[in-house]
């Protein structure tokens, strides 16, 4: 499976905006290379640059895709599946993207990052329904109980990012149980619960915009 394994640093200031890819570490100014050179990588990055209409939108949507981490194949067919959908285009996309079980494990506060929980699902972490799932692109239902297997949470990564989560926002179309190792998994989120917990500002009708070019 194809992966990015250089420095994703890079990719927030390519970006112009925090990703949060790195977890905590987006948290602390003086560690973050976004806020200690906010500008683009590269010997050209703090040279002036006319942006069009096109760039802008192709920025947009490799920012949704790269928070996502999610490659330019698979996030095509995301846009076309929710272009097929009644409804917003735009919405439906995202929605689609939420319900993925890596997305599902992150906002569950089970993983720190979404790499972290991509990485939870392939090792058999994680089940759905009672059941094991090891694929991240697994497409969530909406009533299904997403739960951490019981030896999963002595892993010290795992238990960092369970205490991580008591001081952040839940996903509030996530029921969590108390003991904060399953929920379930109640509808797709609306737009405006997205925009309450999510810290990268995303316009997703530029990412339309793009492909209906």
């Amino acid at each position: 499976m194809a992966r990015m394994i250089g420095p994703v640093c890079r990719l927030c200031r390519r970006e112009g905006a925090k990703l949060y890819l790195k977890g905590d570490r987006c948290y602390a100014s003086e560690k973050c290379a976004f806020d200690r050179r906010p500008y683009p990588p590269g010997q050209h990055g703090k040279g002036r640059i006319k942006v069009s209409e096109y760039a802008k939108r192709l920025r947009e949507k490799q920012k949704v895709r790269r928070v996502y981490g999610i490659l330019e194949a698979q996030f095509r067919r995301y846009f076309a599946e929710a272009a097929g959908r009644k409804g917003v285009t735009g919405e439906n996309l995202l929605q689609i993207l939420e319900s993925r079980l890596d997305n599902v494990v992150y906002r569950m506060g089970l993983a720190v990052t979404r790499a972290d929980a991509r990485q939870l699902v392939r090792h058999n972490h994680i089940r759905v329904n009672g059941r094991r799932v090891n694929i991240p692109s697994y497409s969530v239902r909406p009533g299904s109980t997403v739960a951490l297997c019981a030896k999963s949470a002595e892993i010290p990564r795992v238990q960092k990012a369970m205490e991580a989560a008591k001081s952040r926002d839940r996903a509030p179309w996530i029921e969590m149980a108390p003991d904060g190792r399953s929920g379930v998994y109640k509808a797709a989120p609306a737009r405006s619960e997205l925009e309450a917990i999510q810290p990268v500002e995303i316009d997703e009708q530029l990412v339309v915009e793009f492909y209906s070019r």
